[in-house]
């Protein structure tokens, strides 16, 4: 897996820092393709530093109507809060009010979320420095992020209906 820049270099003098993304699927199945997910996180790099991005990313969300590990927001039930996905030509994108990111996903992974309809997003607070843009992540870098210290409980999780191009 590559994580994939979600800012211009402008947004590095915000609290945030560089917003990144990361796909990834769960196992599949013969009967199940997996469960898409995409993961959104600061390196850290705000021009506050670490622990004034958290503040900033837990803001964010808060304003977004996303509560950090109380619930899962199923997004195609709860459409008062902005955010989009459109999966297409290997291709994840995804809107926020706060930002705006094209990701490029595996062709497993698309044809995941097209099957299921939906992709499981976690927005975590705490910063991943270690997980810079272009640079190759390997699945035991990533999962032992994901599984770490409180990561998941201190995040907010969504699942996000996956729109396509119509033609």
């Amino acid at each position: 897996m590559t994580s994939s820049p979600a800012v211009t270099p402008d947004r590095q003098r915000s609290p945030l820092g560089t917003l990144t993304v990361i796909p990834w699927c769960s196992e599949p199945t013969d009967d199940d393709p997996g469960e898409p997910m995409l993961m959104v996180y600061s390196l850290g790099d705000g021009r506050d530093g670490p622990e004034a991005g958290e503040e900033a990313m837990r803001a964010q969300l808060k304003r977004l109507g996303l509560s950090i590990g109380e619930r899962l927001v199923d997004l195609g039930r709860d459409s008062r809060i902005a955010i989009t996905l459109l999966v297409e030509a290997e291709q994840a994108v995804l809107t926020l009010p706060f930002m705006k990111v094209q990701c490029p996903v595996p062709p497993e992974w698309q044809r995941a979320a097209h099957t299921k309809g939906q992709v499981y997003l976690i927005f975590a607070v705490r910063p991943w420095p270690e997980a810079v843009p272009g640079v190759e992540v390997s699945e035991e870098r990533l999962r032992a992020f994901v599984t770490g210290d409180g990561l998941l409980e201190g995040s907010a999780h969504c699942l996000a209906p996956v729109l396509r191009v119509r033609t």
